[in-house]
């Protein structure tokens, strides 16, 4: 019997899709095998390694979901000990992640981490702050981005407050306590107080994006406690009271928070009681 044209070219095509359906099944395995050689290779340590197995396994079946965050996480292990040029590629890889997934918090992590790494402070800075201004993002990862922030503030005038000859101990009858004196350079007095006052801001705009965000609050409480040792610095002791009354606020806020969440947390963990 004489096949047509159609007939025939239907019969390749049909034949065609079975090889490819049985090449596609093959790869998908021998992804498996590299993923778990990759995995075994990871936690032997040989991260240069495992990169290469994670990477065969993306070639042989690119929908693979977690050969790409195992490849990151791979890329950035070879980043410790100064390897600059990994800590970026690790930030690509990343990268690379958020662009088919952008809710991953593993690679929005994995990019924080490495700039970290890198030093560099100015690039770990506005990756959160795209993160603070994102409306999209969760109310929860907004806060978290703002608290960051905010602490960073802190940290910039704590570095200055704490400074030796920016404080003394003295006795008091019998206590000892530490008082904070202005700094003699000018500017240095008005680069804390610009910190403290843009920290402020940032720890506020936290709350209020989550008005239970403990760690807000303890960002703010912080601040506030920065603001009083300036207050102290310019003799201002009412300015001073009033400010260790909104630390004092802010920090049982905190403390009512932390505890709530370790309550619920311990619940969460507490086995369920058996019923009848």
């Amino acid at each position: 019997m004489k096949l047509s044209t159609s007939r025939i070219m239907s019969l390749v095509l049909l034949v065609v899709l079975a090889i490819a359906s049985g090449c596609g099944a093959v790869n998908g395995i021998r992804a498996k095998s590299e993923l778990n050689d990759g995995a075994l290779a990871y936690r032997s340590g040989d991260y240069a390694q495992a990169q290469q197995h994670f990477e065969r396994a993306i070639a042989l079946d690119p929908d693979q979901k977690n050969a790409p965050l195992f490849r990151a996480r791979s890329i950035e292990q070879q980043s410790r000990g100064g390897n600059d040029a990994k800590a970026r590629e690790a930030i690509t890889a990343y990268q690379d992640i958020l662009k088919n997934d952008p809710n991953s918090e593993e690679a929005y992590n994995g990019i924080a981490r490495m700039y970290r790494v890198l030093k560099d402070d100015k690039a770990l800075r506005e990756w959160v702050t795209m993160r603070a201004n994102d409306n999209n993002a969760p109310i929860e990862k907004r806060a978290l981005a703002l608290t960051f922030l905010a602490s960073e503030k802190r940290k910039c005038s704590n570095d200055i407050t704490e400074k030796t000859e920016n404080k003394q101990t003295v006795t008091k009858g019998n206590k000892t306590v530490i008082e904070f004196k202005k700094p003699k350079d000018p500017a240095e007095f008005e680069t804390a107080q610009r910190c403290v006052s843009e920290g402020l801001e940032f720890a506020n705009r936290a709350i209020s994006v989550d008005a239970n965000s403990e760690a807000a609050f303890a960002a703010k409480a912080n601040l506030l406690r920065e603001a009083s040792r300036l207050a102290e610095m310019e003799g201002d002791q009412a300015k001073k009271a009033d400010l260790d009354r909104q630390f004092e606020e802010s920090n049982r806020r905190y403390e009512q928070l932390r505890d709530e969440n370790k309550r619920k947390k311990d619940a969460a963990a507490s086995p369920s009681p058996p019923t009848t």
